[in-house]
């Protein structure tokens, strides 16, 4: 089982200093990912398709989601330390080493490829500009150099793209002083408006997804909790704000037409034309510096998480007063150049934007989750209602879903299967999460929602197992899981003996049942509790043991042999009757309960001795339906014992007896015996010599109980297993039958 370092510890104030600002570290990267090539390369062609109007629209309805999922990132940002991987490692805190997992795998792999994606956009326009240039030979080294900033230092690539954010302020600038220009000699490949509303939305929606190059340089920030909030937002800000002045130029410079049929319009009409060329290797070139920025620092998470396997264990090594993850860096360099040496990323863009979609979505359900629940742990500064962390949620997939409906389809198959592969690893992270908060919110309400009273509808066994340590009694806990069938709840306790053990000892104990169980594979609750003697201690967990109206019905213990324990023994089944707690005392032994087969028809036999359909006779049918119904007891011959007095009073008696059968719906087998002057004790040893299983009712306990008891032992000692049945609920069984089939 792989466990994951503790968290890093905070760094000090003089290493603090080293780290980046909010302007350098987030607003920067943030903002020219937001201001990329579909500002320069598809804008007009969105306005030209969908009109003014419109198009503000889609500029306010895909900037509102990126808004509602910065706002659940600043919440959770100011609630936690963000340290290195960003947006992984806000998801893995809040909702589990898992599911970080299942959305950080893909993000990453979204991320290194961007590179490539982004290095080949430069490579393309720049071709255009020089066509003597090999396209593929330019990303290769555009893609190297890129690598070449970040492993030098994060310091450097952020004053680089200080350059390159004046390239694109230079080009915006040039742009706001243009003109209008007139129809140029290409007519458009489809007309304008012959492209739908949310199909252009679909196009547009990628260019304001850029918030996450600034949380995945949270390892890197000098303050992380006020520099998320502050750049992730500001950066949302400015985009929009540059993002509705652009179209009102646009419409009045050119025609529709011109807007569809020229991607690079804007250099026709700029001040100065070349500019908008520097706007584009700018945006392609910052992007892709975000990206190999922001992808190490995700696989460096990972890999110290133990997420990775563990022969990538050396990708979680930071370098220098940063811990700069140079060996992810050139990790990722790898995947790049690959990447890149293929050409065409066209078939896997589309599932690079759903990753990076799913991360949003995952966001805004954490902190939807943990603003819901409102747990003391959680204490951000910056306060998000629920509410709009929902609707950010619901707006990502509903955007994943318009761009492109079988890509949101495999982005989902590939996280479900990431996140099915690392819960089977069962890696346990050191931290808390959500899952927890949710989990005894569901059950408080359900809880409320519960009846007090006994439901026959509804009824199955809840069991207390009197089991002492499992491996020496293995049959009283193979016979609770076949009877409850993983529907009903199954408590396997303990009683220890009064200081005898320390707390310690006892918190390894109780580890050690719940090891046993998970190894098993059974679902169960384990109680141990400490008493004077162990019917003592049995009492105390019958009496107190649940909360509210959720707490056992039925008790499954053992039988006792020894005398001088018996009286005892038959006390606390009087206590258990009295508490309205049915009694189950299962007589075998561990050897002797039938073995788990699979595939295998054993045509094994269940005897239940009847007595009638009221109180313990409606118990040992129900009991006797689940068994057969059971994976170990598939297709029990359940034979239905009666015993009559003569054959006068066996007609009358099997007619009865196949009626109720076939009215219960439970598949027994009725069986008139008559006794012809033999005693009860004599046609029980004789019939049910044979069977598997032997079910026997009970006597209600009264002041000669241990007598009786006593004789009910010697009657049943020649018997296989054998379960005696003592029902004690307030209910009707006999209705609960009727309900369960």
């Amino acid at each position: 089982m792989a466990k994951p370092p503790k968290d890093h510890v905070i760094v000090s104030k003089g290493e603090e200093s080293q780290g980046l600002g909010t302007f350098g570290g987030v607003f920067t990267p943030s903002i020219l990912t937001i201001l990329g090539v579909i500002m320069y390369l598809r804008f007009g062609w969105v306005l030209g398709h969908v009109g003014f109007w419109p198009t503000l629209l889609i500029v306010t309805i895909a900037t509102s989601i990126t808004l509602l999922t910065g706002l659940s990132i600043s919440a959770i940002a100011t609630d936690q330390v963000v340290r290195a991987g960003g947006a992984y490692y806000m998801i893995s805190r809040s909702l589990g080493i898992e599911t970080g997992g299942a959305v950080g795998i893909p993000l990453y792999l979204a991320q290194a490829l961007s590179v490539a994606l982004y290095t080949i956009g430069f490579a393309e326009s720049l071709v255009q500009v020089f066509p003597v240039l090999p396209q593929t030979l330019v990303a290769l080294i555009t893609t190297l150099l890129v690598a070449a900033l970040a492993l030098k230092s994060a310091n450097i690539a952020i004053k680089a793209q200080y350059l390159i954010m004046a390239a694109i302020v230079l080009s915006l600038g040039s742009l706001a002083l243009g003109h209008g220009v007139e129809p140029g000699p290409a007519l458009p490949a489809e007309p304008p408006g012959s492209v739908g509303f949310w199909a252009v939305f679909a196009v547009f929606f990628p260019a304001v997804t850029g918030i996450m190059a600034g949380v995945n340089m949270s390892g890197d920030l000098k303050d992380p909790q006020r520099s998320i909030p502050q750049g992730t937002l500001a950066a949302i800000g400015v985009g929009y704000v540059i993002y509705m002045i652009i179209p009102v130029l646009l419409s009045q410079w050119a025609t529709p037409e011109t807007l569809v049929a020229e991607p690079l319009v804007m250099r026709r009409m700029a001040l100065w034309g070349d500019a908008i060329l520097l706007g584009v290797w700018g945006a392609t070139l910052s992007s892709a510096i975000g990206s190999i920025l922001g992808a190490p620092r995700v696989l460096q998470a990972l890999a110290r998480d133990g997420i990775l396997p563990r022969s990538l264990k050396w990708l979680g090594r930071g370098h220098g007063p940063m811990d700069e993850p140079r060996l992810g860096t050139l990790f990722t360099l790898g995947l790049a150049l690959a990447a890149v040496s293929l050409g065409d990323l066209n078939l896997i863009a589309p599932v690079l934007t759903m990753f990076f979609l799913t991360t949003y979505l995952v966001l805004n359900v954490s902190a939807g989750l943990e603003t819901f629940l409102q747990s003391p742990s959680f204490r951000p500064t910056f306060k998000v209602h629920w509410g709009l962390s929902l609707l950010g949620a619901v707006g990502c997939l509903g955007v994943m879903f318009l761009i492109n409906p079988v890509a949101t389809v495999m982005a989902a198959v590939i996280v479900l299967g990431i996140y099915i592969w690392l819960e089977r690893r069962e890696i346990q992270g050191a931290w808390g999460d959500v899952r927890n908060g949710l989990w005894m919110t569901l059950i408080r309400t359900a809880l409320f929602q519960l009846q007090t009273t006994p439901d026959t509808k509804n009824w199955r066994p809840h069991l207390l197992v009197f089991s002492g340590a499992p491996t020496k009694r293995p049959h009283l806990t193979e016979l609770a899981v076949d009877l409850t069938h993983s529907r009903g709840l199954i408590t396997l306790s303990n009683v220890l003996p009064p200081g005898a053990r320390s707390a310690s000892q006892k918190d390894a104990m109780e580890s050690t049942l719940k090891d046993y169980l998970e190894k098993q594979g059974i679902e169960a609750f384990v109680r141990l509790v400490t008493a004077s003697d162990p019917f003592s201690g049995m009492e105390k967990l019958v009496d107190a043991y649940g909360i509210g109206p959720l707490v056992p019905n039925t008790v499954l213990v053992g039988d006792t042999e020894a005398e001088q324990t018996r009286d005892r023994f038959c006390q606390m089944v009087a206590t258990c009757h009295r508490s309205k707690r049915n009694v189950l005392i299962f007589r075998s032994q561990p050897e002797n309960y039938p073995a788990l087969t699979k595939g295998l028809a054993l045509n094994r036999r269940i005897d239940v001795w009847w007595g009638g359909l009221q109180a313990n006779g409606g118990l040992m049918l129900i009991l006797a339906y689940l068994l057969r119904t059971s994976g170990r007891w598939r297709d029990a011959d359940v034979y239905l014992n009666l015993v009559v007095p003569n054959e006068t009073a066996k007609a009358a008696a099997q007619q009865n007896l196949e009626h109720l059968v076939k009215s219960l719906r439970i598949g027994a087998i009725p069986r008139v015996i008559v006794a012809r002057d033999r005693s009860f004790d004599d046609i029980l040893t004789t019939s049910s010599q044979t069977a598997d299983l032997v079910f026997l009712g009970l006597a209600t306990p009264d002041g000669n109980f241990s007598q009786y008891y006593i004789d009910v032992q010697r009657r049943t000692a020649a018997l296989p297993n054998t379960l005696l049945v003592l029902a004690s609920e307030d209910l009707e069984f006999a209705e609960v039958l009727q309900k369960e089939a």
